[in-house]
């Protein structure tokens, strides 16, 4: 997958590295040459020097093929505007911004754009919302048998019962974020955009618990 990285800081070099090193192609923005001078050793990536909100410099830093885009400047709203265009312009799947001020982390889940605050943050947090395959499972208990998971939710689930996710047996829905809030899942709850999923499942499950999020909600058999 391609990935846009907006920020070339110790978190934006770092996260560039670790996108790379994972097999995925990165493009990095940042609007000083100098700051990329913190990538590794031997990155072998694209760097563009621009505004990460522009849209010639998205566009060169390969946006049209991008998979995800992480903005994780030291400005919020630069952050988050770059993260509006890629997500409402370049209709970009994955896209998370950084932001200090997480009492704005409510407006901009609104906006459905998933936010990581500083004073939580940590380079595994956004790798996580960026490649959510390449981490299975988020806890695992001691036996190895039960795990927790946490996935966004698929855009065809907005709108029906999350109920339909469930397997009893296999993975069970415990919890919901929402608007930066968690509740209790409790049967009847509706998906809605921007939600966050927080499932137990069985550790042999994980891949099929993937497939009935991929699947249409009258596959998984709740409206």
């Amino acid at each position: 997958m391609h990935v846009v990285v907006v920020g070339c800081g110790r978190v934006g070099s770092e996260l560039a590295g670790m996108l790379e090193k994972a097999g995925h192609t990165v493009a990095v923005v940042d609007k000083r040459r100098e700051a990329f001078r913190r990538l590794p050793t031997g990155f072998g990536g694209t760097t563009v020097v621009g505004f990460g909100f522009d849209r010639d410099t998205l566009i060169e830093a390969g946006i049209e093929r991008a998979g995800a885009l992480a903005a994780v400047t030291s400005g919020d709203n630069s952050n988050i505007m770059s993260a509006r265009v890629a997500r409402e312009t370049f209709e970009v799947e994955r896209v998370v911004a950084r932001i200090y001020d997480p009492r704005r982390a409510v407006i901009y889940q609104r906006l459905g754009i998933p936010t990581v605050a500083t004073v939580s943050w940590t380079t595994d947090q956004v790798m996580r919302r960026l490649l959510p395959g390449a981490h299975p499972a988020d806890w695992v208990d001691g036996s190895g048998q039960v795990c927790l998971v946490e996935r966004d939710l698929p855009a065809q689930w907005a709108g029906h019962k999350l109920a339909g996710l469930n397997e009893p047996g296999r993975f069970v829905l415990g919890a919901v974020t929402r608007l930066g809030g968690a509740r209790v899942f409790d049967g009847t709850l509706v998906g809605q955009e921007g939600d966050i999923l927080h499932f137990v499942v069985d550790i042999n499950d994980i891949d099929a618990l993937q497939a009935r999020l991929s699947g249409r909600p009258e596959e998984g058999g709740g409206h």
